[in-house]
């Protein structure tokens, strides 16, 4: 496993690159695991998941870590690629959980709004920021994206947050993690990339 000690080079693995668009996917179903570290075993990280039960994920040899660094409302502008977890309140509107300002490298990254599964009704929307309007509530955002807009709202509550560079030396026991891993058809599981947490920030999507 490589460390990965810059931002730039963190996101290598994060973008379609035109020239591999013929490659076939690989097989497997796209399975979120949420967790905290119980142990890694070379390329074997074992989690407990948030059932509590233990999952091991085998990572890519060139496994990508990155962490997430800190932001304020204040710092999101229009035209940012930002990625939101947003429930439905009562008045019908969707309320966001955690905002990601993506660094400009990242724009267009599964860009849409689709369901998620951090909790009941939880949608995550990936969108470039319009217009921003201020209410008691928090500002809301108006985003786009291919074939759609969606408004929501940023409580003052809510992290927003942006990516940072890490390494596997932060996989130890106790560290919290958000993996988008493949289930192989096996049953094994496979990552080329860990979100983790550090200095105490969790990733919250």
């Amino acid at each position: 496993m490589r460390s990965i000690g810059y931002l730039g080079a963190i996101l290598i693995g994060l973008l379609a690159v035109p020239g591999l668009a013929q490659t076939p996917p690989p097989e497997g179903t796209p399975t979120r695991l949420r967790g905290t570290v119980e142990k890694l075993d070379g390329q074997n990280l074992v989690i407990k998941a948030r059932d509590g039960q233990p999952q091991t994920i085998v990572l890519a040899a060139n496994v990508t870590v990155v962490t997430l660094v800190k932001k304020t409302v204040g710092d999101i502008k229009a035209g940012d690629y930002v990625a939101s977890t947003g429930v439905k309140g009562t008045d019908g509107k969707i309320h966001a959980v955690e905002v990601r300002i993506f660094p400009e490298a990242m724009r267009g990254g599964n860009e849409g709004q689709f369901p998620w599964d951090l909790m009941p009704d939880s949608v995550m929307t990936n969108a470039t920021v319009g217009k921003i309007t201020e209410a008691p509530q928090g500002p809301m955002l108006h985003v786009t994206f291919k074939g759609g807009e969606s408004d929501y709202t940023v409580g003052p509550e809510v992290p927003v947050l942006t990516y940072g560079p890490g390494d596997v030396a932060l996989l130890k026991p106790g560290i919290a993690v958000f993996i988008g891993a493949l289930k192989k058809p096996d049953g094994t599981l496979t990552a080329s990339r860990v979100t983790a947490e550090k200095d105490g920030i969790k990733p919250p999507m």
